[in-house]
């Protein structure tokens, strides 16, 4: 079994522990890079992870055991989207560029299953039943294209993980990333020229780039840390990553010493915002605020 798997499975068990005791303390916070200026949104005795920022900049999307919950801009309103058949929510959902709809990815509950079995569905932002678009599994969403029409995700076949891409009228994936070790993270940039992404290929987990073909791979980041999730802002000048300050191999666990980092898509500069307890949730998903001016995240005590 792969590393990611056996990281899957200690999360499950790490929010099952947690939800149940309430020893957790989760908040929900955002960042202003422009006065570096941290902002408490939501705090809550209890675990949920991976906040969305709508379209609209009024409000968030978290999930919470195996729930999907849309919280007010100030915090102070916490609603449950009604998701149908999926409820098992992992933390890798998105809303589409329009604010239409939402992609999920749900651990299915099905009979016979001997693996992860994570699936990608979308379905309305306000909620409903979902449309399936990944029937294979494991598969973990992680971004749109900029025109909606296709979805970029990380998926495990013939026990390698890597990153495709499939168009959701569609249901033929194309394999994006072929490289030894676990390929994931995946981000259109806002022009849907680029595909962001974190790769273990050098033997360290670093950001690279490729075009939307997957063809012209390069390495963003050569560091000493393990640098995941690069989330490029909605005016495509910056990157926003999660950087674990011990090198994790190809695992990205809960709880750890991690800080945010800012990359700069014009000059290639890296700089740290802000380092606290986080890791898995902290920031799996896109999170920017449409003005490109915040984005949101997650600690933990």
């Amino acid at each position: 079994m792969r590393v990611y798997v056996f990281h899957t499975l200690l999360y499950l068990s790490f929010i099952l522990g947690y939800s149940q005791s309430e020893t957790m303390i989760s908040r929900l916070e955002t960042y202003d890079i422009t006065t570096n200026k941290r902002s408490l949104i939501r705090e809550e005795k209890g675990h949920f992870e991976a906040p969305n920022w709508s379209t609209d900049g009024r409000y968030f999307i978290i999930n919470q055991d195996g729930l999907l919950y849309k919280i007010s801009d100030d915090g102070n309103k916490k609603e449950l989207i009604p998701s149908g058949v999926a409820q098992q929510c992992n933390n890798d959902h998105g809303i589409s560029p329009d604010g239409a709809f939402l992609a999920i990815s749900n651990n299915d509950v099905l009979s016979g299953a001997t693996g992860g079995t994570s699936r990608i569905y979308v379905l309305p932002v306000k909620g409903g039943e979902p449309k399936l678009i990944t029937k294979k599994m494991p598969s973990y969403w992680h971004g749109w294209s900029p025109d909606g029409k296709k979805v970029v995700y990380t998926a495990m076949r013939n026990d390698t993980y890597d990153i495709y891409q499939i168009t959701l009228n569609d249901t033929t994936e194309i394999q994006l990333t072929n490289a030894p070790g676990l390929d994931d993270g995946p981000e259109y940039s806002p022009d849907g020229e680029y595909i962001y992404y974190n790769s273990f290929q050098s033997g360290i987990m670093e950001l690279w780039r490729m075009r939307n073909d997957g063809t012209d791979k390069k390495q963003l980041t050569n560091d000493a840390y393990s640098n995941w999730f690069p989330h490029p802002s909605p005016d495509g000048k910056h990157l926003v990553f999660l950087s674990y300050l011990e090198d994790q191999g190809q695992g990205h666990p809960a709880l750890k010493k991690v800080s945010l980092r800012l990359y700069n898509l014009k000059n290639n500069s890296i700089t740290t915002l802000c380092t606290f307890t986080g890791g898995q949730g902290t920031i799996n998903v896109p999170s920017w605020s449409p003005d490109s001016r915040k984005f949101a995240f997650v600690s933990y005590q």
